[in-house]
């Protein structure tokens, strides 16, 4: 009998999870594997991954952890809210595939801090989201936790094969799309997080939102960009490159980047910012581009075109052209609209922090 000893080398080196960050940490975990099986079209490295079943579709799939206290509080993260948003989060990487989501599976690790009542409120919201988004729940699995909720969900969903959108696509000259707007959600995590502390300091305090309900929505029930994948099919435009924007779109445009073996320039005058979110910014005294560039959670989509296809986008609604692809060598800047020139940094959402 062989035994598995629990306890580290002293000799080795120890490396902190923070120094590598989320995807750092993804690459170096990942990097001895390698695709056994032909149907593996696209594993590690994308959205969702990508399989071949036969047929003239791919079959894609994404999953999604949310933690308690690391993702969401719930002094303010209504449960049925949460439920909704779990499966919204996983529909986005479906979509960032240009593809359509088609089932979900739940698994789900609560502690007896919760009630049946409370765990009907969570899949009230799924169920809510399953409805709006056309997707059935499958399955899953149901443990308990030691402290805290724990939301696992994996969607599923298919792809024309020759419609399918990778993060690797995009060329140099290539124009940089971006739907919505950015900067939003984190502005309403911002007015969440003071009234807590307001809250924890004075209890008897009434919350003070200022009626920033778009703002707030963006946070708690935040929509997949299902709209636009119809809007490229009913306007035969297929992107050159696609990711959501989870991380903030500094973070996505490299992990973009990155995987296309390409640099980018973006203009600050087209990323989009909803005007609530620049007075909001400057209320707390942040920079309105920063939240955009490196706020996350607003689960809109960076895409890339081909300038040949740039009419097909011009009177698209909701979609604004902020850039263009730049060779590699060139790195990643931001144009101010002051006329100079930085160097962009991926400063979004670190899970390791």
């Amino acid at each position: 009998m062989v035994y598995l000893c629990c306890m580290q080398d002293p000799s080795t080196t120890r490396t902190e999870i923070g120094q590598l960050g989320e995807f750092g940490l993804i690459d170096r975990l990942t990097q001895p594997f390698h695709n056994q099986h032909s149907s593996t079209v696209k594993g590690v490295g994308d959205d969702a991954a990508v399989l071949d079943t036969g047929g003239d579709q791919f079959s894609l799939v994404s999953t999604d952890m949310l933690i308690e206290g690391i993702h969401f509080d719930l002094m303010y993260m209504p449960l049925k809210h949460l439920g909704y948003k779990a499966v919204v989060v996983n529909l986005s990487d479906i979509y960032a595939m240009n593809g359509t989501p088609t089932q979900i599976t739940v698994s789900i690790g609560i502690s007896n801090r919760f009630s049946v009542e409370g765990l009907e409120e969570i899949y009230a919201g799924i169920q809510l989201a399953c409805d709006t988004y056309g997707v059935d729940l499958i399955g899953g699995d149901t443990t308990s936790s030691n402290k805290g909720l724990i939301l696992s969900i994996t969607a599923i969903g298919t792809v024309d094969k020759d419609k399918v959108v990778y993060r690797s696509g995009a060329k140099v000259g290539d124009l940089i799309c971006i739907t919505g707007d950015l900067g939003a959600a984190y502005l309403g995590l911002q007015i969440l997080e003071r009234e807590k502390q307001l809250y924890l300091d004075q209890p008897d305090i009434q919350p003070d939102l200022e009626d920033q309900q778009y703002l707030i929505g963006r946070q708690l029930k935040p929509e997949a960009r299902k709209d636009m994948i119809a809007a490229f099919a009913n306007n035969n435009l297929k992107p050159t490159s696609m990711i959501d924007i989870s991380d903030g779109l500094a973070s996505e445009l490299f992990h973009l980047g990155k995987q296309s073996g390409v640099g980018a320039f973006l203009e600050e005058s087209g990323i989009p910012v909803n005007q609530d979110a620049k007075m909001m910014a400057m209320k707390f005294k942040l920079d309105p581009t920063t939240c955009a560039l490196s706020g996350g959670e607003d689960y809109e989509l960076l895409f890339t075109i081909d300038p040949k296809d740039v009419d097909r986008v011009r009177f698209l609604p909701d979609i604004y052209i902020a850039g263009e692809i730049v060779p590699a060598e060139d790195g990643f800047t931001l144009h101010t609209t002051g006329g100079k020139r930085h160097q962009l940094k991926a400063q979004g959402w670190n899970h390791f922090s």
